[in-house]
């Protein structure tokens, strides 16, 4: 925790005397984590932010004066992003689009159009040709990895719902041309998400140049951009052992200047590596109980409040803040910890080692900034909402 967390919650321990249920979300944090990345990026490179990790205004308000531009991936994304964020560059990518939302697209002008198959890029056509409106465009492309390891969640290199194969880029490439208001900018990838190991993202990125390179030969592409996806990692298992981006750019320049060298920019669209840390889900301890020879400790809140720890399946990091005049109810044991949903499944951390215990404690899981409340299943048993408590939110934002 930031010492303006833990003074925050402090304060509110004191204060509450109903049990407690919240998120907190440092924004200074927030501000200074995006800063550092931005300056650790080489020149070349653009940094957009995936509203989908957590579109709350505050969230996007705070990143605004430190990102190139913002990514949608719905029709109400862009709307709500083109309202919270007016002026900014807004890309729109992700599968199944509505010839709606496309047409949405259009209209709004939309710096780059992410095209994921070709029934979209015909769509896009008719309606580019319909709004008399030159569409930009990136051709999302699924291709096999050649010698490089995966990650636990892969979105590519295996058959998946997304992008082009590469078996398709001729017909997609013989759409475009046929079409005087589509033009083609570029190409997108977005292979693996939970990225951890540098060396293994900068083996992708060269996988990357090294098919747009071939493509661009092949067929006499000119590009002006690779958006190289995001997908770099959060390791909520081990924090201490997050994805190393300022190592990772540190070894990127030489991926850039061959970029560089054929007038490519590399674009990155991060949501959770920029998001998770400056949250935080507190829930208070309402019941401690020892079923069939296990601890188990009941939260006021639970996974339909925070569902990553349920969506991710791993034991979420958290702190203990106690009570210290309650004693403790149980000491040095190996606890689950769960909310009130009826279901066996509302499980936030499991068997975890804590040093002392009561009713009225409160744990504090970080980490909690990105897939978090804005993916939660909000509505089942109809609990009542966590309370929200934005720190350093700046005047007028």
């Amino acid at each position: 925790m930031t010492p303006q967390v833990q003074q925050t919650l402090q304060q509110l321990q004191q204060q509450r005397t109903e049990p407690f249920c919240a998120y907190l979300y440092d924004l200074a944090a927030l501000r200074q984590h995006i800063s550092a990345m931005r300056r650790a990026l080489p020149t070349g490179c653009e940094l957009f932010y995936a509203a989908k990790a957590n579109p709350e205004a505050p969230v996007l308000h705070a990143l605004s004066d430190y990102v190139d531009g913002f990514e949608a991936a719905s029709g109400g994304e862009l709307s709500w992003l083109r309202e919270q964020v007016p002026g900014k560059p807004l890309i729109f990518g992700g599968p199944g689009k509505l010839e709606s939302e496309l047409q949405q697209a259009v209209q709004h002008g939309v710096d780059v159009l992410h095209v994921e198959s070709l029934t979209e890029l015909c769509r896009l056509h008719a309606i580019a040709q319909r709004e008399n409106q030159t569409v930009k465009v990136l051709l999302r492309m699924n291709v096999a990895l050649e010698g490089i390891g995966g990650t636990r969640l892969m979105m590519g290199g295996k058959p998946t719902p997304f992008g082009l194969d590469e078996e398709e880029l001729p017909a997609a490439l013989s759409e475009i041309a046929a079409s005087p208001r589509l033009s083609l900018h570029g190409f997108h990838f977005h292979l693996m998400s939970h990225q951890l190991d540098v060396d293994n993202h900068l083996a992708l990125m060269r996988l990357y140049l090294e098919k747009v390179q071939m493509w661009c030969e092949r067929w006499q592409l000119s590009i002006a951009l690779i958006n190289v996806g995001g997908g770099i990692g959060i390791n909520y298992a081990d924090p201490t052992q997050h994805f190393d981006w300022a190592r990772f750019c540190q070894r990127l320049p030489d991926i850039v200047s061959v970029s560089q060298a054929r007038g490519w920019t590399l674009r990155f669209e991060c949501g959770r590596y920029i998001a998770a840390g400056c949250g935080y889900y507190v829930m208070e301890v309402l019941d401690i109980k020892k079923n069939l020879g296990e601890w188990f400790a009941i939260g006021r809140g639970g996974t339909h409040h925070f569902r990553t720890p349920a969506a991710q399946s791993h034991n979420h990091p958290f702190s203990v803040m106690r009570r210290e005049q309650n004693p403790a109810w149980i000491y040095n044991e190996q606890v689950t910890l769960v909310g009130q949903l009826c279901t066996p499944k509302d499980v936030l951390a499991r068997q975890q080692p804590v040093a002392a215990l009561a009713v009225g404690d409160w744990l504090v899981f970080s980490l909690a900034g990105a897939y978090a409340w804005n993916i939660s299943h909000q509505n089942f048993l109809m609990h009542s909402p966590p309370e929200v408590f934005w720190l350093g939110r700046e005047a007028g934002r």
